[in-house]
Formats: structure tokens, sequence, C-alpha cells
């Protein structure tokens, strides 16, 4: 049969591994993740393992069940880059200051499609809002840009995790 493709060869976890980093993450302040008010502790865990992923850091506040839902969910079983923001409004104008670009993902009249967000040439933090109530208007006042995940189904938005991961991604050159 011409023009059949070759069954897909699965590589092994040794091969994986020889053509990844040889050693874990460790902070390089290019590429946040900061789902600053979070909902759900099963979201942070699902974000700190993209994080990972993409050699990006997590940006949460010490709120007080916080710590437990990122320890809880590193299935990597090592130490992952996790920042404490304090006050959330404060550690978002610092990075402004140390030159970081800012993106939120949130539906607003001037946001960029997925697809048009550029890779990060910089410093640069993703801001995810609240599960219900989005990023709030007086973080919206300290981004340099809003992108928007397309939908086409019934649903407003994606959880906080899907929504990150696929910023994150895109922000990395990965997609």
């Amino acid at each position: 049969m011409s023009g059949a493709r070759p069954a897909a060869r699965v590589r092994s976890r040794r091969e994986l591994a020889a053509a990844r980093r040889r050693r874990a993450h460790s902070c390089w302040d290019h590429l946040y993740a900061a789902p600053l008010w979070p909902m759900h502790g099963a979201n942070l865990g699902t974000l700190l393992r993209t994080c990972d992923a993409v050699g990006a850091c997590l940006a949460v506040p010490r709120l007080p069940w916080v710590p437990e839902a990122v320890a809880r969910g590193n299935t990597l079983r090592r130490r992952s880059c996790v920042h404490w923001t304090g006050d959330q409004l404060d550690w978002l104008r610092a990075r402004r200051e140390q030159g970081a670009r800012v993106v939120a993902v949130e539906l607003a009249d001037e946001a960029v499609r997925l697809a048009e967000l550029p890779p990060a040439r910089r410093p640069t933090v993703v801001v995810l809002g609240h599960e219900r109530t989005g990023v709030p208007p007086e973080a919206l006042e300290l981004v340099d840009e809003v992108v928007e995940i397309p939908m086409v189904g019934t649903g407003h938005s994606l959880n906080v995790a899907v929504a990150g991961s696929l910023v994150l991604y895109k922000l990395a050159g990965l997609v």
C-alpha cells in the first residue's frame, strides 16, 4: 500500500529524559503563572505541573488553604518553583516596575486572541482571575495586555488550570 504511514513509535522514559533538561527547574524569573485569586486547590496542582513542563514559576497568594493545596498538587514529588505573593496587587506592581510584561487572561473588548499572542521575549506574568468573577478591575489597570481564549461551546470560560496551561504553552513558544 503506497503512501501508508508507519506506525508511531512511542519513546521510552530514558529517551524522553535524555531529550529534556538534566535537572529540575530553577527560577529564572522569565515566565510566571499567577492565579492570584484562586478558588479551587486542584487547579493549583494542575497549573504547577504545567509550570514545570514549560519552565515557568507559579505565583500564588498565601491564603490559609493555598500552601497545602500546592503541596498536595505537586505530583512531581520534588521541589517546584513557587513564589508567594503577599498582597496580589503589590506583587503585580513590583513585577511591572522590574520590567515584566503582565498579561491577563480575561474576556475584554481589547483582548487579543490566544492564537495571536506572541511568545514571551522578556519576563512575563500570566494573571489568572477568580473562577467566577475573573480578574478584579483594579488588577486589570496593571496589565499590559489581555488575552482571550476563543470558545464555541455554551460555557463562558475555561477553568483556571486549563486556561493558564494554554496561555503558558503559547508564551513559552511550545505551540
